[in-house]
């Protein structure tokens, strides 16, 4: 097999989003959650189609009633009777990837709620429901030498398109919410070259404060071209996330000077204020922006660091629309616009 995994601005078929239907996911503050997906669904609707999952017929009703008080245009707008437990599709949808003709297949990843929550069996379902409504093939990587199926998730892997992966370590190779018992570093490096076409694996070290998924890197750094990352830093020495992001930003540094297939260049992007919920801290971030065909969503936070954020983002990807989503009620669900999103990529 030789797959590759397209860089997340490379041309889409769809991206998939599943309904908000899990009150517990934002306690108290639900009510408001459709209503975002929709303004979310009418920015991607102008520029590609959207599949999105609904848990019963219910659901779907209540989001047929959202998206047309939005205006949300229909003709790209399919909905679709799939169950769910939560709706981060990022997860547990399949990833999309081009095989040696160029053609689509699903990696369908083994789910199990982030080694951490009990509802996952439904979501476990998502990769087979997609692969069906799409007459996608789709593959479950294993294990070679027992045939365990392998835990991963959309969240925790970052592509180029060229080769190139960015992942955590706190994720993958702490003893923290352990996805594969037993499997190192160079065990993954092997995993990502067979299954995503990765040449070189940049490990960074730890995620952002406030995430539950236990160092998934889509908070932390994002590729937005082949040969330009950028990394999420925090200035302020007695926040949290300072060291955190200086120990990655070093790493990266690290990395571009060992590239020998051309410069990476690292750009900077601030944290907002820290979110909190409850007293809990919450993992707020810009680069859980969303990349679809032309458009950018970009998850905001009523700080003043929202337009540097839009202002980078918009010089680096100068042929893409930069898109801000209003966040603050989205992250109390731990997680925004590209946890609750899965593009399809498109045939070659």
């Amino acid at each position: 097999m030789a797959f590759r995994m397209p860089a997340e601005w490379e041309p889409h078929r769809a991206t998939w989003v599943a309904w908000p239907h899990h009150l517990p996911d934002w306690p108290e503050k639900f009510e408001a959650i459709p209503w975002v997906y929709a303004e979310i669904v009418r920015a991607l609707a102008d520029h590609e189609t959207v599949n999105i999952l609904c848990h019963n017929r219910g659901v779907a009703g209540h989001a047929r009633a959202v998206l047309d008080a939005h205006v949300v245009r229909r003709d790209r707008v399919t909905l679709h009777d799939v169950p769910t437990d939560r709706g981060w599709l990022r997860d547990s949808a399949p990833t999309g990837v081009l095989d040696a003709q160029g053609h689509v297949v699903l990696l369908d990843w083994a789910f199990n709620g982030w080694a951490k929550y009990s509802n996952w069996q439904q979501d476990a379902g998502v990769g087979p429901a997609i692969s069906k409504l799409t007459d996608l093939p789709r593959e479950e990587p294993c294990l070679p030498d027992t045939g365990t199926r392998l835990v991963l998730e959309g969240g925790g892997i970052e592509v180029n398109g060229q080769g190139l992966l960015l992942v955590t370590e706190e994720w993958l190779l702490s003893d923290a919410q352990v996805r594969n018992p037993g499997l190192n570093r160079v065990d993954y490096e092997q995993i990502f070259h067979k299954w995503l076409g990765i040449n070189r694996t940049i490990w960074l070290g730890e995620g952002c404060l406030g995430d539950d998924t236990g160092g998934h890197v889509d908070d932390v750094a994002r590729f937005v071209s082949a040969d330009t990352v950028v990394v999420a830093i925090e200035e302020d020495s007695n926040d949290g996330n300072h060291r955190r992001s200086m120990d990655n930003l070093r790493r990266l540094e690290a990395a571009a000077r060992e590239t020998t297939s051309g410069s990476l260049k690292i750009v900077r992007l601030p944290f907002p204020r820290a979110v909190f919920m409850d007293g809990d801290r919450l993992p707020a971030s810009y680069t859980n922006f969303y990349i679809a065909n032309g458009v950018v969503l970009v998850p905001t936070f009523n700080d003043p660091n929202d337009r540097t954020a839009l202002n980078t983002l918009a010089a680096l990807m100068p042929k893409h629309q930069i898109v801000g989503i209003h966040s603050v009620d989205l992250v109390w669900g731990l997680g925004t616009l590209h946890c609750l999103t899965q593009q399809e990529p498109a045939q070659l």
